[in-house]
Parts: C-alpha cells; structure tokens; sequence
C-alpha cells in the first residue's frame, strides 16, 4: 500500500448534528493519548436530514485527521459503514457508533491490543460493561442463537468499536447494508482464522440526539427478527437485500 494512515475509523452518522462537534472533540482528545499510530476518522453522512451535511462542512475544517463521505440516500447502517470502508486508506479499519455511546478513547485502546499483538491479521472488538440485565440477556440470547447458526462461537455480536487489518475485505462477499454487518464481519474474521481480540468498553447512554431504532421493548424485537432474517440470508450466502 502507499504511505498513509495506520488506522481508518468509520463513523456512520444519521441524523447526529447534534452529536458530531463532541465527536470530532472526544477523537481529538484521544489521538493526543496515542504514541506514534496515525489516525484517519471518516464520518459518514449516512443519508440524514438534520443539516448534518452542513456541520460536518462547518467542522472538518477544524479537524485535520478527520473527512466525510456522502451518501445521499439511507440504505442502512451496513451501507454507510460499507461506503466509509471502501474510502479508507489504512492498513488496519473499523468503525464505531456516532452517538459517543462508546469512548473514542477505545480507538487508542484497540489500536495498542493490535500493536501488542505485533500486528497481522487481528479483529479487535469491544465488550459492552455496564449495560442494564435486560439489555445483557437480550444480547446474550441473540449471541447464543448467532453461535449456533454460524457454526463459530460468537458474543456481544455489536460490541464497538471493530477494528481489523484491511485483509478481512477479501473474504467478504455481498456484505449485508444493515445492522448485521457487524455479524457478518465478526464471523468472517473467525473463519477466515483472524485472531480475535475482546476487550472492556464502558456503554454509556445518549447524552443527544434520538436512537434510529432503540426506542423501547418493540423496537428491540422488530429488530432481533429483523436481524435473524438477515442472518439467515448471511448463512445460506444470498447476500443484502
């Protein structure tokens, strides 16, 4: 690859203005904890319609480490994190959620767990601490039924952030445009013989903004079907919808 960042974080951003200056402060705040990784941020407009586009051109000015990309139709969370990812440089990509939910600290974290491992072909991924028992039993349940169904033992399947050398890309095939692209990439990386790396996060709660799609118990279930559909169509291989 030509010379250019070590790491490339997505971060795909629907409808999350409010959000993104304390983004853009909290990842700059971290890149002064790391020791010598270079860092790429790559905030995707995910298609939203709350003048996002129009901070994001306020603000990257500011931020140096930091560009967009545009997508000008929601097609999905996988969708948007699929766009940023085909615009990275990095040797080592990922993403993390745009509601600072999860530290960005967590990056810098990643990152060193990647260097400790002296590098290669690594997929580190964040372990929720600190959750309510009903959001701990609803995970544990869908990681238990995902293990069965893909054959590899799988947990806390969307822990952020996700972080793995650029090489997992050659294995995928059709990836998923919704929320189980964290799925998809976490059991690729396990077949394809990646080592896999856990580690603590704290989730806090949204401080702004509105969930896209958490909004109670309902919420949660059209969601828990919605990703064993495409789940099954992750295990059959018959790729997004």
């Amino acid at each position: 690859m030509s010379p250019g960042p070590e790491f490339s974080v997505v971060v795909p951003c629907y409808n999350e203005a409010p959000n993104l200056q304390p983004l853009l402060e909290a990842f700059s705040a971290a890149g002064r904890r790391w020791t010598g990784e270079d860092l790429e941020l790559i905030l995707v407009d995910n298609g939203s319609s709350d003048g996002t586009n129009a901070e994001l051109a306020r603000l990257l000015p500011l931020y140096p480490f930091a560009r967009s990309v545009r997508v000008e139709v929601n097609k999905g969370y996988g969708f948007g994190i699929l766009s940023g990812l085909s615009a990275a440089c990095g040797e080592y990509i990922g993403w993390t959620h745009g509601d600072l939910q999860f530290d960005p600290g967590a990056i810098a974290e990643a990152a060193g767990l990647i260097a400790d491992a002296g590098g290669g072909n690594i997929f580190v991924k964040g372990l929720r601490r600190g959750r309510p028992f009903s959001d701990r039993f609803f995970t544990a349940g869908m990681s238990l039924f995902e293990t069965l169904l893909m054959g590899t033992p799988l947990r806390d399947i969307n822990g952020q952030p996700t972080l793995f050398h650029r090489s997992l890309l050659e294995a995928w095939n059709a990836p998923p445009h919704d929320f189980s692209l964290d799925l998809y990439a976490y059991a690729a990386a396990a077949k394809a013989g990646f080592k896999i790396v856990r580690f603590d996060v704290v989730n806090s709660e949204r401080a702004r903004g509105a969930s896209s799609w958490n909004r109670g118990l309902w919420s949660r279930l059209r969601l828990a079907l919605r990703t064993i559909v495409s789940s099954v169509r992750i295990r059959t291989g018959r790729g997004p919808r």
